[in-house]
């Protein structure tokens, strides 16, 4: 087979889908892979790097996307992108459809069949693909928040280390999934007095026994939700329904009754933010007020740290794409469950529930 890295072309989005040893790994077992010049550079990684490992190297985004079987990105196709993809082929990447109707709608149209790294999902509810960027995600939250608390860049200028006398920066996490836990895991070690919240006691339970008294744990219903954002300094948000909309747990009201200053990091953008004032933004320019909050909602966090994401994210989703090139596309759906899951587009239809149920469309479940 045929496999396309194109360069991500998102701003700001310095990953690639390959490293030089997920190429040599698909070149060993007998397929062609090209890749665009320039698409490693953002993660420290050459082209030379690339052809020693045995790619080929093409300068056009055009020609990349012409050739190929599978196109494997980091990030969903841009409206530039869309035409240059063609009937029938692959493509595995992050696309978070429920926050892009349009681009699902044109997968649909193409009759490509999309495979989504975040809803490829194992028999225990585990998301192998997304976990590692989640786990990135989730402790940049807390490195974030921290410094857009500062009052320079618009914050209360709060410390969450506190100081001897002081008290330390309260810092609320809604969710502790892969995202919640690693943010957990930063904010506790710099000193924060921590609160987290769920529906779910099993994990509000592992996080209690791993952590002690050092945080403080709460079952997410109304009244906790309300009474704990408006303490915050600084506001997690870590909500995941695989393939769905992100529910929405602050509304505008609450956000207005938070402190000016106070910083929310709302890591579930992708989906539409569990925080109903959340909007998309990028690196460049990262950060809005509303009601005197500092809002961060950039879709790519995990872009800034390019280079460690890149390596990452290879070495989960690799084994898949062996799958896909070794066995076809068809039978690696049908031989593996959790790849089957992550379909989302397939034959000109919709193939994942939860997508469509946040796009209210019709499906169709795949069958072989």
């Amino acid at each position: 087979m045929r496999i396309a890295v194109p360069k991500e072309i998102k701003p700001r989005e310095d990953r690639v889908a390959l490293t030089p040893a997920g190429v040599r790994a698909l070149v060993e077992a007998g397929h062609q892979v090209a890749i665009q010049s320039g698409a490693g550079i953002g993660s420290g990684i050459a082209d030379e790097e690339f052809r020693r490992a045995g790619a080929e190297i093409i300068s056009s985004a055009a020609e990349m996307f012409a050739i190929a079987d599978i196109i494997v990105k980091v990030k969903e196709p841009l409206p530039e992108e869309w035409d240059f993809l063609q009937p029938g082929q692959v493509l595995f990447t992050f696309l978070h459809l429920a926050a892009v109707p349009d681009l699902a709608r044109m997968l649909v149209d193409r009759e490509i069949t999309a495979i989504a790294y975040e809803t490829v999902e194992l028999d225990d509810g585990s998301l192998p693909l997304l976990h590692p960027m989640s786990e990135i995600a989730g402790r940049m939250a807390i490195q974030v928040g921290a410094h857009y608390l500062q009052k320079g860049e618009g914050g209360k200028g709060v410390l969450l280390a506190g100081a001897p006398g002081v008290r330390p920066g309260r810092v609320v996490i809604l969710g502790a999934g892969t995202v919640g836990g690693n943010a957990v895991r930063i904010a506790v070690g710099m000193g924060a007095d921590v609160t987290v919240l769920d529906i779910d006691p099993v994990r509000l339970g592992a996080l209690d026994d791993h952590y002690g008294n050092r945080i403080h744990t709460l079952m997410a219903n109304a009244q906790d939700i309300e009474e704990e954002v408006q303490k915050a300094d600084l506001l997690i948000g870590a909500v995941l329904l695989p393939g769905n909309r992100a529910p929405v747990l602050v509304d505008r009201d609450l956000v207005s009754r938070m402190e000016a200053g106070s910083v929310i990091v709302d890591v579930a953008v992708d989906q539409g933010g569990c925080v109903a004032t959340t909007r998309p933004t990028t690196h460049d320019h990262p950060v809005y007020l509303v009601s005197d909050v500092v809002h961060y909602g950039v879709a790519n966090m995990p872009g800034a740290v390019s280079r460690t994401s890149t390596f990452a994210l290879t070495n989960s989703s690799l084994p898949y794409l062996l799958d896909m090139v070794r066995m076809g596309v068809t039978q690696a759906l049908a031989g593996n469950r959790a790849l089957a899951r992550g379909l989302n587009t397939e034959g000109g239809k919709l193939r994942h529930p939860a997508v469509a149920k946040a796009l209210d469309l019709p499906w169709e479940i795949w069958s072989p």
